[in-house]
C-alpha cells in the first residue's frame, strides 16, 4: 500500500548506493546494483539479466552477488489459465556448495490475488501461502507458513485495510502477538503525510512514526520521518536528467543530538 512508502526511503541511511539500468534492442534487460557501508566500509554488489519471451509468457531471469550466490529463475505467466503464474527460482553458492529451490505460483483476478511458495528441502519442504480478497475499496488478506518437517505453523498474519483515491487504512496482527496499524493521506498534490503504529502484546514497547513527502517539482520531492525513538529522518531527490535520479538522505539521533552518530545516505539511479 502507498503508505509503505513514506517510510521506506529510511532504509538507506550510512550507505552509498548506485543502481544502473538499461534495456538492449533485443529486449534483453540488464540491472547492476552497488553498496558501501560508510561504517564498516563492506562493499556489495549484483548483477541480473532478465528476457523476456512475451508471445509464450515465459521470462528468464539470471542473477549473482557479491557474497558469490548465483541464482536463475523461469516464469510463465497467462499460458495455463489468465491470471495464473508459475515460477521456479533455484540458487547455488559455489563456495559452500549449498543449493536451494522455490516452486512459486500466483492467481489473481479482479478482487482477489493468492500465492503460494514451496522452499524445496530433502528434510521436509515449508510451504507459504497468501490470499487477498477486495470489495469495493476494502481488502483482507492472511499470510502463512507450515513446517512439514515439524509439522508446525510458524506464521500466521493478517490484515484489513481500506483504499480510497486520497486515503489508506491498513491494520495487521501478526503471529497474534504483533499488531500493527498505519494511514496514509494524500492531502493535495504535492503533500503526502503517512502515520505508522505498531506495538508487541505483553510488554510496554509501542513504536510510532510520522511521514511526510512534499512533491516540489515534476524532477524533485522532499521527504521527512520522526519517530518515538527521536530518530529524525530527511531525504530529498532529483532527477539531473531523463534516467539520471540523486537521492540524498541522513538519519538523526535526537536524544544524542551533539554527540555524532549520525547517518547519511547517498543514491544514485542511472536508467537507459
Amino acid at each position: 500500500m502507498k503508505h509503505a512508502d513514506e517510510f521506506a526511503l529510511f532504509s538507506g541511511f550510512g550507505f552509498v548506493k548506485l543502481d544502473c539500468k538499461t534495456t538492449t534492442s533485443s529486449g534483453v534487460e540488464f540491472s547492476t546494483s552497488g553498496t558501501s557501508n560508510n561504517e564498516t566500509g563492506k562493499v556489495g554488489g549484483d548483477l541480473e539479466t532478465k528476457y523476456k519471451w512475451k508471445e509464450y509468457g515465459l521470462t528468464f531471469t539470471e542473477k549473482w552477488n557479491t557474497d558469490n550466490t548465483l541464482a536463475s529463475e523461469i516464469k510463465i505467466e497467462d499460458q495455463i489459465a489468465k491470471g495464473l503464474s508459475l515460477t521456479f527460482d533455484t540458487k547455488f553458492s559455489p563456495s559452500t556448495g549449498k543449493k536451494s529451490g522455490q516452486i512459486k505460483t500466483a492467481y489473481k483476478m479482479d478482487y482477489l490475488n493468492v500465492n503460494t511458495e514451496v522452499d524445496l528441502d530433502f528434510a521436509g519442504p515449508t510451504i507459504h501461502g497468501a490470499a487477498v480478497l477486495g470489495y469495493e475499496g476494502w481488502l483482507a488478506g492472511y499470510q502463512m507458513s507450515f513446517d512439514t518437517a515439524k509439522s508446525k505453523l510458524t506464521r500466521s498474519n493478517f490484515a484489513l485495510g481500506y483504499k480510497t483515491g486520497d486515503f489508506q487504512l491498513h491494520t495487521n496482527v501478526n503471529d497474534g502477538t504483533e499488531f500493527g496499524g498505519s494511514i496514509y493521506q494524500k492531502v493535495n498534490n504535492n503533500l503526502e503525510t503517512g502515520v505508522n503504529l505498531a506495538w508487541t502484546a505483553g510488554s510496554n514497547n509501542t513504536r510510532f512514526g510520522l511521514a511526510a513527502k512534499y512533491t516540489i517539482d515534476s524532477k524533485s520531492s522532499f521527504r521527512a520521518k520522526v519517530n518515538n525513538s527521536s530518530q529524525i529522518g530527511l531525504g530529498y531527490t532529483q532527477e539531473v536528467r531523463p534516467g539520471v535520479k540523486v537521492t540524498l538522505s541522513t538519519l538523526l539521533d535526537g536524544k544524542n543530538f551533539n554527540q555524532g552518530g549520525h547517518k547519511l545516505g547517498l543514491g544514485l539511479d542511472l536508467e537507459a
